[in-house]
């Protein structure tokens, strides 16, 4: 099965595209991943994407197209995929399907603006060594102190409540149409977000499956 996993920036979407491919055993194709593999692997596309990475410039979205047919052309993709990242725009799913390139399924995961806010600017990270933390939902035993390694732990410019709400509302003007649009083609399946991962990975399954 080929899906698109969609969601604002929090919601999880990743998280749960990861619990789908290891329950089905295919493959999430990321377009930043994407772009990286085929440059290093010096593919036709790769190299074209790569004029432009190299100049500063968006990569146009037939370059990027191109490179993801490459990329499910390979065996593991064999028995379908899971796109997270691509498309973000209403014109990008178009130049999806005028490509061939067949989606069988949209889950969206969706979470409420001020959950995501909370739970994003709660978020601190240790400057050290990476482990992640929340002040309400995983708090460090010591404040501001990582459990691991004794390093300060910090709130990412990503994570500041101002940087959240800046990325929400361009999810919501650019990103938010595809549903939309794959609504209309019976293609749409939306799962609320639950507070607890496992128990929105239990509904993610469900869809998937049903």
């Amino acid at each position: 099965m080929n899906m698109i996993f969609l969601g604002a920036p929090g919601a999880g979407k990743g998280t749960q595209a990861e619990v789908v491919c290891k329950e089905l055993n295919i493959p999430a194709i990321s377009t930043g991943n994407m772009l990286r593999e085929a440059v290093a692997n010096g593919t036709e596309v790769g190299l074209k994407a790569k004029a432009f990475m190299d100049a500063g410039d968006l990569v146009p979205d037939e370059i990027i197209i191109g490179i993801l047919k490459d990329r499910i052309a390979q065996p593991d993709a064999k028995n379908g995929f899971i796109l997270d990242g691509f498309p973000r725009t209403v014109a990008q799913a178009e130049a999806l399907d005028s490509m061939g390139v067949q989606i069988d399924k949209v889950v969206e995961i969706n979470v409420a603006d001020e959950k995501i806010t909370a739970r994003m600017s709660g978020r601190r990270v240790c400057e050290k060594c990476g482990n992640s933390y929340h002040i309400e939902f995983k708090p460090t035993k010591v404040e501001g102190i990582c459990d691991a390694c004794g390093a300060k732990v910090v709130q990412r410019i990503d994570d500041k409540p101002e940087t959240v709400q800046a990325r929400l509302k361009t999810y919501h003007e650019k990103t938010a149409p595809l549903k939309d649009y794959y609504q209309s083609r019976g293609k749409l399946v939306t799962v609320e977000g639950q507070e607890e991962i496992a128990d929105t990975s239990k509904l993610v399954l469900a869809a998937v499956k049903g």
